[in-house]
């Protein structure tokens, strides 16, 4: 038996599904790419180290703000530049604040209307007009402080090697903590609602991967940890991961020393630093009663809801210190341009973000190297998707399509960035 699911629609990109099946035995799953190489990496060899922000972050329209941080921290660590703790409070909000609008458009838009069995989104809006209210109030929130810390909601044109361009404006810094205050319950409110959703009993064990900072809940920096005991230094990553290609296939996987898929994401952060959660964020995460570790990969759909409150709240908080903050220590000051190599990562909303870069003395790419989340857990899913398919074997043609595409769904798959 075959399953082959042509096109799945509601997430970044074009992708497709296929499963070979004998005798009740799952030989194959497989997530087809139907994108082109797009050869961001290549194109990005010999330009100037200031060219590499602007560039990488069109990789990806949803998340290009990950991709902007990332690249500028691996130049900033090839060269020696230091920056100063205004620049990583504004970078941090920035990154908040695309986990928000990410998150929210997934949750609800992507991937909510799978598990209340609608499969029309506009009779989803008109069955719950108040919920989409909600949704849309948060995801504005997020966007809005990505537009007034990076002067734009996609592609962000402030931030740059060293600090920033142009920093925000005290009474906008304002504006947006009484937004924060007026966001937060909302996004309870919303929490509430998705917490009522059944979601499937599956579960298969799984290391977690992602970053790991003592005291906080890491997106921007810190080592790379999982929950089966793994603790490096980020320059380590490609000693203890390895990129791979299959014949015929355009995207790079990832594997482990193991030799073992891993997931990342909400999940995986979740898994190994919901210690780390701020007040509201942690209340919420222990209502939805699961008990950790949590191998089930639907739920990963919950915990981008935890995040999206942890967001709020941890944007709330930088917010309040920035408007006690000298600003205009975050302006680009001089540095020297010289050669290195530098590595970076941060989390990404749906995992851990890894560029590598080597500069000349000049400033100029002489060799680069990124690896982005869906790359990373892309084995993963179809691992999971193999041990799920023997569960939906008694359904129709269509209710398998309808199983495996919400299951798709549920990992948020960005195939833009995977095909980078």
């Amino acid at each position: 038996m075959n399953i082959r699911i042509n096109h799945i629609n509601k997430m970044e990109g074009h992708a497709g599904f296929m499963a070979s099946v004998i005798k009740g035995d799952v030989k194959s799953a497989k997530l087809e790419v139907h994108e082109g190489i797009r050869l961001i990496e290549g194109i990005l060899i010999g330009r100037y180290y200031k060219d590499m922000p602007i560039i990488a972050q069109r990789i990806c329209g949803i998340c290009p703000v990950v991709h902007n941080l990332t690249s500028i921290k691996a130049v900033e660590n090839a060269m020696g530049v230091k920056v100063t703790n205004e620049t990583v409070n504004l970078r941090k909000l920035l990154e908040w604040g695309q986990i928000i609008h990410s998150h929210a458009l997934h949750l609800f838009f992507l991937s909510l209307a799978d598990f209340l069995d609608i499969e029309n989104d506009l009779n989803l809006v008109k069955k719950y007009p108040e919920e989409t209210k909600k949704a849309i109030k948060v995801r504005e929130y997020g966007m809005a402080i990505v537009k007034i810390v990076g002067g734009r909601v996609v592609h962000p044109l402030t931030n740059e090697t060293g600090g920033f361009k142009k920093v925000p404006k005290l009474e906008d810094i304002q504006k947006l903590i009484s937004q924060s205050e007026e966001v937060l319950p909302v996004a309870l409110e919303l929490g509430e609602f998705f917490k009522k959703i059944k979601l499937p009993d599956f579960s298969r064990e799984s290391e977690y991967v992602c970053l790991n900072k003592e005291g906080e809940y890491a997106i921007y920096d810190g080592d790379v940890i999982s929950n089966k005991g793994l603790h490096i230094p980020v320059k380590k990553f490609e000693q203890n991961f390895q990129e791979l290609q299959r014949p015929q296939e355009i995207i790079k996987r990832v594997k482990s020393d193991s030799e073992s898929s891993y997931m990342i994401g909400a999940i995986a952060r979740i898994n190994n630093q919901s210690r780390k959660l701020d007040t509201v964020a942690e209340k919420y995460f222990e209502s939805l009663g699961y008990k950790l570790p949590d191998y089930n990969p639907f739920h990963n759909i919950l915990y981008q809801m935890v995040e999206v409150v942890q967001a709020v709240e941890e944007s709330l908080k930088l917010l309040k210190i920035l408007a006690n903050s000298h600003l205009e220590n975050a302006l680009t000051r001089n540095y020297e341009i010289k050669g290195g190599e530098g590595v970076a990562a941060v989390e990404a909303p749906r995992g851990t973000l890894y560029y590598y870069v080597d500069i000349d003395d000049k400033g100029y790419i002489k060799n680069l190297n990124i690896i982005t989340p869906t790359a990373q857990f892309l084995s993963h899913l179809e691992d999971d998707i193999a041990a799920y398919l023997p569960r939906i074997f008694d359904l129709s043609d269509k209710e398998k399509e309808k199983k495996l595409r919400a299951f798709i769904r549920a990992y948020d798959p960005c195939i833009s960035c995977a095909v980078h």
